[in-house]
């Protein structure tokens, strides 16, 4: 009787164990077959002048690129992507041009290196909690397209700036052509009165 009692403890420790693993097997696939963020997401593009800079600061190229394929990835790729993008958004922080070196621009890339720290420690906790990883993807996202747009922004009022001072430089020309011209017509009428 012992026997039995024995044989049949050690069936349903057997039977236990071999539950567990099973049952732990289908979520590990589950991970591997979720996706976050938006798969057909596209950021806003660069402008022309922007792009010109984006390739003397290689980090940005590298950094957009990354952070456009984090979009659409599973669970173990954006592990992957969000320890690049951690180290991409730290170079970019400690590499600004010259040109691009203001409050605005900085306070994107700020933002960007906090969002890539966030997206970092979310992906990487032992329990996945996978609207957080989604919600700091998106917020990833946002932060990314906050930087395009600044950076856009930024060339298209140094163009504008640019025109406007060309401008005033064209407008002070007219204006000193026209004082001399009505000099010459004062000189003119004053020889003819002498004659």
């Amino acid at each position: 009787m012992k026997y039995k009692l024995l044989l049949i403890y050690c069936s349903f420790l057997v039977f236990s164990c071999g539950n567990s693993s099973e049952e732990n097997v289908p979520e590990t696939q589950n991970n591997n077959s979720i996706t976050f963020g938006e798969e057909n997401y596209r950021f806003p593009e660069l402008s022309v002048p922007a792009k010109e800079q984006a390739i003397h600061w290689g980090v940005l190229e590298d950094l957009l690129s990354e952070a456009q394929t984090l979009n659409g990835s599973t669970y173990q790729d954006l592990r992957n992507h969000s320890e690049r993008l951690q180290q991409y958004s730290d170079s970019l922080v400690k590499s600004v041009p010259q040109m691009l070196d203001t409050d605005p621009i900085k306070s994107r890339l700020i933002v960007l290196k906090t969002r890539t720290n966030l997206l970092y420690q979310t992906s990487h906790q032992a329990m996945i909690d996978s609207a957080k990883v989604q919600n700091a993807v998106k917020e990833m996202n946002a932060a990314v397209k906050n930087l395009i747009v600044q950076l856009n922004e930024k060339f298209q009022k140094d163009m504008i700036d640019s025109q406007r001072k060309g401008n005033e430089e064209m407008e002070l020309k007219q204006q000193k052509r026209y004082k001399d011209s009505i000099m010459n017509l004062e000189l003119k009428d004053i020889n003819r009165k002498k004659v």
